[in-house]
């Protein structure tokens, strides 16, 4: 029977000298192991091997230049007007671009540019229209001087390409190469790395009574088939990165548990992107309707990112992430200092 890995995490700052460092996050050590399976509820705890569990020592490859050593900080600036978190506020090249100079401010280590909403009900965009949203803002933050990495946020291979002729770094998929099969060789040839999100249907219906075997397992086990998929194509391993798509095709008990056993996906070798920020579960939970409002919680499911080990947060908030990262990491670490 299939089993599934969960390395069991601690602050450096609580760890023993023999508990290994997980995939090179100074802050976080591997106290132990738990296995699962799907025909048991009850986790099974082990001892870390060296050798099976050698995975979750190995760092991730750096994204575009970016270590991956510490929890990395992605800044969303959605060039649309009809985003869920801030209703269209960056609808044009101007204010979309000061809007990412700002967030370049605040401490962004990298920039995600979007010119097609996926939020629940969204119409797709033409390709025409998505090219003219973004490739612009691209071109125009690199003549500023900007040497941040950019991904482009599209499921579609013209506006990739489009973005990654204006400089941007990489590619942000939520479908994981599934609407548009030739975006893969797009990002193949080009050589940059893609990052692979789990959803389940489109933005029109994901979220009509999405169901699940068991969440963790099912999008694990997608996930897994994602990456064979990227790399038939052509795509190297270290260049992807996995999403599990909070919010994409789930209700906010399938949320809760995608976060709190993240760390399920480390053992894919791959790095570990979490986009949570201001979304409809938050709301749910906390009872706050408008989503611009979610920053606490927000803030919340971000820590709970980071101390599941994930190596980049795709964030609204950069200025409060990055706060609160600062003495998430400084508790963490046991000299007490913040990795800059």
């Amino acid at each position: 029977m299939k089993s599934y890995i969960f390395p069991v995490l601690r602050p450096a700052a609580q760890s023993a000298p023999s508990m290994p460092a997980l995939r090179g996050q100074q802050a976080l050590h591997i106290a132990g192991i738990d296995v699962l399976t799907r025909a048991s509820a009850s986790r099974i705890p082990r001892a870390f091997d060296p050798v099976a569990d050698h995975a979750l020592t190995l760092p991730p490859a750096p994204v575009c230049g970016l270590a991956l050593d510490r929890p990395r900080i992605m800044g969303i600036v959605n060039v649309t007007p009809d985003s869920f978190s801030d209703g269209g506020r960056f609808s044009t090249i101007g204010t979309a671009l000061e809007q990412a100079r700002n967030l370049i401010a605040q401490g962004a280590d990298i920039l995600d540019i979007g010119g097609e909403s996926t939020r629940p009900g969204a119409q797709d965009v033409p390709v025409a229209d998505e090219i003219a949203r973004t490739a612009p803002l691209i071109r125009a933050l690199r003549e500023d001087g900007v040497t941040q990495p950019i991904s482009i946020d599209t499921r579609k291979a013209a506006v990739a390409s489009a973005a990654l002729e204006a400089g941007a770094s990489f590619v942000n998929d939520v479908s994981a190469l599934t609407w548009d099969r030739d975006l893969a060789q797009v990002v193949a040839q080009a050589q940059v790395p893609i990052c692979l999100m789990h959803a389940q249907g489109t933005p029109q219906t994901m979220q009509n009574d999405p169901k699940y075997d068991d969440v963790r397992m099912d999008v694990h086990d997608w996930l897994v088939q994602a990456i064979a998929r990227a790399m038939d194509a052509g795509i190297a391993r270290k260049r992807i990165i996995i999403d599990p798509g909070i919010g994409f095709g789930k209700t906010t008990e399938h949320n809760l548990a995608l976060v709190r056993d993240l760390a399920l996906l480390h053992m894919t070798g791959c790095a570990i992107l979490l986009g949570a920020s201001r979304k409809r579960f938050i709301g749910q939970i906390s009872g706050v309707h408008d989503a611009i409002d979610r920053v606490a919680g927000s803030l919340a499911v971000a820590l709970a990112g980071a101390s599941a080990g994930a190596q980049i947060l795709r964030v609204h908030d950069v200025e409060q992430t990055r706060q609160a990262l600062s003495l998430w990491q400084a508790l963490n670490m046991t000299d007490g200092k913040e990795q800059v």
